[in-house]
């Protein structure tokens, strides 16, 4: 059994009867919408036309917001209706960047996820969903698709449809009769200055510039406001995670290669690893809408959920931290030859695991690429070896100590920039990740990125090579310093960007 929607546009008037119900059977907030009515305007007068496209939760065959979800708060039923549990729900958003529909909200007044979910509680009683049996204009037809003799399938079967998004590969089961692309398409038809009865919100009016759309006269005349679900906070726990880890695994390979990093190897750098993870566990559940339920992710783990395994990492790489410590602290050499090889595991865990979740988040094409992993752990290095050449400069520490680590430090900031330019620079695989690319290089993030992220980095890539070379370790020291911010910057580009691409 697999319960679909079919939306006849030949037929929709546009008259938000819909969204009216929707909203009214589950009280959803001003503002916040399950289902909505989306206008499209095209054509120069007197030749223009104005297309409707009514936008919901796909129910996804394959829903990508289920794999995501840390705590099964988002659960796929029997019978293909994409439900949730709001008494599950820590609010952590990642199904947001899960859905490449824009389906899923945060609801105001629970603070957690929310979207269609096919009105369940009437389709158990034997009813069709609220908005089906408000249109006026029959366009809305629900039933299984599985049974060739329902109405739908019929419907389906004997007209020409289309899904949104299908190269997402997630199955959507919402099919479109008589829909314009430039509905169905979110990169076909920007908004251009207003809408018709209000004014759009700041994200969209700030995107509108990133794409042009193929006809010059199609707009988006009225839409719903979908905010950047991850913000300073994600973008600051990408830093630490990546400090912590690469000050730890520096440490590390310094034992693996017989050079004596003295009380910096020993103690500091379980110290920064430790201090990184702690921040990092912090600054994820400070994002939480509801973090007073951050335990759920343990006690009700989803194990198919990067945010969950993510977890897991954390704890073993604060194991491994620890052990470390309480190693140099006694001065027992044999115990971290032993601890070297795992410390880099966890460390490397810590650092790349970020590239399974963002894989996750279907919805954010930019953030689907193979080179996301390999690049967080020269990120890793760079600001972790950054973090250790400060220490060493401050103890006093010279020679191999100090070659070693601004070695590590310009072969991380020389990979984290060739992999930045190879990322954003090279072929995108969909025209979202082509937009959020151009926007870092050419639009809105390239001050930003070019002066904040890569001229600092260039620049301590030249301090470290110094010391590298024999130079002072102050030098490298200052290196140091700067890829810290640099990365930061980096980073506030690279998440906003893959936001900012409108899925609807």
């Amino acid at each position: 059994m697999r319960y679909g929607f079919a939306i006849d546009q030949r037929t929709c008037i546009g008259c938000h009867a819909c969204t009216v119900a929707c909203k009214t059977e589950h009280q959803v907030p001003l503002g916040q919408f399950r289902t909505w009515v989306k206008y499209v305007d095209s054509g120069t007068f007197p030749d223009t036309r104005r297309d409707f496209g009514v936008m919901r939760c796909n129910h996804c065959t394959d829903a990508p917001c289920v794999t995501i979800c840390p705590t099964g708060a988002l659960f796929k039923r029997d019978d293909g209706i994409v439900d949730f549990d709001s008494s599950a729900c820590i609010g952590c958003k990642s199904c947001l960047q899960a859905c490449p529909y824009d389906a899923i909200y945060i609801d105001e007044d629970t603070q957690t996820a929310a979207k269609c979910n096919f009105c369940a509680h009437r389709v158990d009683d034997g009813l069709e969903p609220a908005c089906v049996v408000v249109c006026p204009t029959h366009s809305i037809w629900v039933g299984d698709l599985d049974d060739e003799q329902s109405g739908i399938s019929q419907l389906v079967a004997s007209n020409e449809t289309a899904v949104r998004a299908p190269d997402q590969g997630t199955g959507p089961n919402v099919f479109y009769l008589g829909a314009s692309p430039a509905v169905l398409d979110p990169l076909e038809a920007p908004v251009r200055g207003t809408y018709l009865w209000a004014q759009p919100d700041e994200l969209r009016l700030a995107t509108s510039v990133d794409f042009d759309g193929s006809d010059p006269t199609a707009a988006t005349t009225l839409n719903t406001a979908h905010p950047r679900p991850w913000g300073w906070r994600v973008v600051t726990y990408l830093w630490t995670k990546g400090f912590g880890a690469g000050a730890l695994a520096v440490a590390a390979l310094a034992v693996v290669l017989g050079i004596d990093l003295g009380v910096t190897g020993a103690v500091v750098a379980p110290v920064v690893a430790a201090v990184g993870a702690a921040l990092t566990g912090v600054l994820l559940v400070w994002d939480l809408k509801r973090p007073e339920r951050f335990y759920f992710l343990f006690t009700r783990g989803n194990h198919r959920s990067w945010l969950v395994l993510g977890g897991y990492c954390l704890l073993a790489f604060g194991v491994v931290a620890v052990a470390w410590f309480v190693s140099g602290v006694l001065d027992a050499d044999g115990a971290q030859r032993v601890l070297a090889w795992p410390v880099l595991l966890a460390a490397a865990m810590v650092a790349g695991y970020t590239a399974f979740l963002f894989g996750q988040a279907e919805g954010r094409d930019l953030w689907q690429s193979r080179w996301l992993f390999p690049h967080l752990l020269a990120q890793a290095l760079m600001t972790g070896a950054g973090v250790i050449a400060v220490a060493l400069a401050l103890a006093g520490a010279a020679g191999r100590a100090t070659t070693l680590t601004a070695a590590v430090l310009v072969v991380g900031a020389v990979l984290h920039l060739v992999l930045a330019g190879v990322d954003l620079g090279g072929h995108h695989e969909s025209p979202g990740a082509a937009v959020a690319a151009r926007t870092i290089l050419r639009g809105r993030y390239q001050r930003l990125f070019l002066a904040g992220a890569v001229a600092p980095t260039v620049l301590a890539v030249l301090l470290a090579a110094v010391t590298w070379a024999g130079g002072s370790p102050y030098l490298a020291a200052l290196a140091g310093l700067l890829v810290q911010p640099a990365l930061l910057a980096y980073e506030t580009a690279y998440v906003r960007a893959g936001q900012d691409v409108p899925l609807s």
